[in-house]
């Protein structure tokens, strides 16, 4: 490790250095910083650290989901800075993502002093755990003095936060940080005097923090053959060997496994691995609902995206073992649920014990059944269908290809249309509460410092988000987003609440008319309107190397809503 990087030139300076320069020591590599003033001396430090890339952001939304991108693809805790005042709020949403996510943030808000709060001072409001119970840790800095115990305190203080956001489980970690004036670097001598005591020994002790290791636990085999492994959005380090495992496990249980499109086992399928992907399909049949219904279910992490999967597992009455490492609830259905608080890739089953070969072989029969009719069943009208878009995707991207798919239509279409495959394409997604919430700052993160990534989401979680494309200047990297833009809520046509017209069309579809070439062009990202699934195709196998590009596909969501309740409803009879 190199000498630490100190800053002597006065009290808030030192202050912020030992910061920096710990965060660097627990393995901290990146910091996303909102500009203002009270945070000057965090901000100053974080800048001149060479070890500490500091991104700024304009937008504090977009930067809290930048931030969440970033950890997302390192899986290592990143650094969130903003200044006092309504700033950190706009964090908010960001930091309920990573809660319920797992996501690791250290948020670091700038404050005013004690004497300076509740006497309408400007830019202040009361931050004393602003995030509520949303994060795994709070803790407010004290004011910063030169004095060698406090910096002590500093130092150890700061380590275990960034140890709070990866232990005993990944999630955002609030620091509010104080500052008396004078906020810049300059020099007045109140610190150089602690230049000799404090030296590379003060950090030595600190290391780079990882998250726990699952220990192996085994599960007793299940008397009944008939049982489902359940697989919905998950996130892991080694999505290789999570898949191996859980293919084992299924081979050994002789059980299929329903996979959610954005799930880790429908992108790392290997040769006979039973896998079922058009269960929300199979399961509109009612007979094959009833025939298929399992008495044991092992659901790994999290549901599927899937309201039928989850309603038919509900009305079952199925033995339910939920594998998560989670402390917290995890089970929505509430159901005859144990959780077994694991990691799936550490799960064993004892050896041994009868299968039911004609279980599995229902299941794999109605799923190719149900995926061909889903492919190749013909489409009304004019025009591309939504679900047409998620098939190209899936036959030309490029191998290994970072995919950030958003909520709402996109992510169903995902699970109802994407196939299994194992091109090893990173999937990622922010359904911990499931909101269209800095859709595009979040795939900018994934896709900063990697290799080229694509966005797959709808006009409004795009426009939502618009102003993450004042993130263009600052990426490093290249994003290629396939924007739908069917000029509204496509996912509000699929509720019941579409019948009531009005006050549907304005206030649940929430129609919109932008011109998202000149969106594009006034943040000098370069947008190509795709005519047909052809172009889309070759536009897809060749991404750029560097920047954003937009391809804007236009649907027609009214037309693409009774589309899919066709396609559903014929192949599940075909299924049946």
């Amino acid at each position: 490790m190199n000498p630490p990087r100190l800053d002597f030139r006065n009290t808030n300076a030192l202050w912020g250095s030992v910061v920096a320069e710990t965060l660097v020591r627990c393995g901290v590599k990146q910091a996303v910083i909102s500009p203002g003033s009270r945070s000057t001396p965090l901000t100053v430090a974080f800048a001149a650290h060479p070890q500490l890339e500091a991104i700024p952001v304009l937008d504090e939304r977009s930067a809290a989901f930048f931030a969440l991108g970033l950890a997302k693809r390192s899986r290592r805790p990143v650094v969130l800075l903003c200044t006092s005042g309504t700033a950190g709020a706009n964090y908010y949403p960001a930091v309920i993502e990573a809660q319920e996510s797992g996501v690791p943030l250290l948020v670091i808000t700038a404050d005013r002093p004690p004497e300076m709060r509740a006497c309408a001072s400007g830019q202040t409001i009361d931050q004393q755990k602003l995030f509520g119970a949303h994060v795994n840790h709070y803790h407010e800095l004290a004011v910063p003095e030169a004095k060698l115990p406090l910096l002590a305190y500093l130092r150890q203080t700061v380590a275990q936060a960034v140890e709070r956001t990866l232990q005993p489980v990944a999630g955002p970690v609030h620091l509010n940080a104080p500052f008396r004036d004078p906020l810049p670097p300059i020099e007045d001598g109140s610190a150089r005097a602690l230049a000799a005591e404090i030296t590379d020994e003060f950090f030595s002790h600190l290391a780079e923090l990882t998250a726990p290791v699952s220990h192996l636990t085994v599960w007793q085999r299940p008397v009944s053959t008939r049982g489902l492994i359940v697989a919905g959005a998950d996130s892991t380090a080694d999505p290789a060997h999570y898949a191996n495992k859980v293919w084992a496990l299924a081979s050994a249980l002789g059980w299929p496994v329903l996979a959610d499109g954005i799930s880790v086992l429908r992108h790392h399928v290997g040769p006979g691995a039973p896998v079922v992907t058009t269960y929300d399909t199979i399961l509109r049949n009612e007979k094959l609902a009833r025939d298929l219904t399992p008495r044991t279910v092992l659901c790994l992490g999290n549901w599927p995206t899937s309201k039928v999967l989850r309603q038919w597992l509900e009305r079952s009455g199925a033995e339910i073992v939920l594998v998560s490492s989670r402390a917290d609830n995890r089970d929505a259905l509430h159901g005859r649920t144990r959780h077994l608080r694991a990691g799936a890739e550490s799960l064993a089953v004892e050896k041994g014990g009868a299968t039911d070969p004609a279980w599995l072989a229902a299941w794999r029969q109605a799923d190719a059944t149900v995926g061909t009719m889903l492919r190749t069943a013909p489409r009304a009208g004019e025009g591309i269908f939504e679900g047409d878009v998620t098939l190209a995707l899936a036959e030309a991207l490029p191998p290994s290809t970072p995919v950030f798919v958003a909520s709402s239509m996109p992510v169903r279409d995902v699970e109802y249309f994407w196939p299994a495959n194992d091109a090893r394409r990173p999937c990622y997604f922010n359904r911990g509460a499931n909101g269209i919430d800095g859709t595009l700052s979040t795939a900018l993160g994934i896709a900063q410092g990697g290799q080229p990534a694509v966005l797959l989401t709808g006009d409004l979680a795009f426009l939502h988000d618009a102003n993450g494309l004042l993130l263009t200047p600052k990426l490093r990297g290249a994003l290629t987003v396939v924007l739908i833009n069917n000029r509204g809520g496509g996912i509000f046509e699929h509720l019941p609440v579409a019948q009531f017209e009005p006050p549907f069309e304005e206030y649940f579809a929430t129609p919109q008319s932008v011109d998202f070439q000149k969106l594009c062009a006034a943040h000098g990202v370069e947008h190509v309107a795709v005519r047909g699934l052809a172009q889309l195709t070759t536009l897809l196998t060749a991404l750029p190397a560097q920047g954003i590009r937009v391809l804007e596909v236009t649907t027609d969501r009214k037309r693409d809503a009774a589309l899919r309740k066709k396609l559903f409803a014929s192949a599940a009879q075909a299924a049946g």
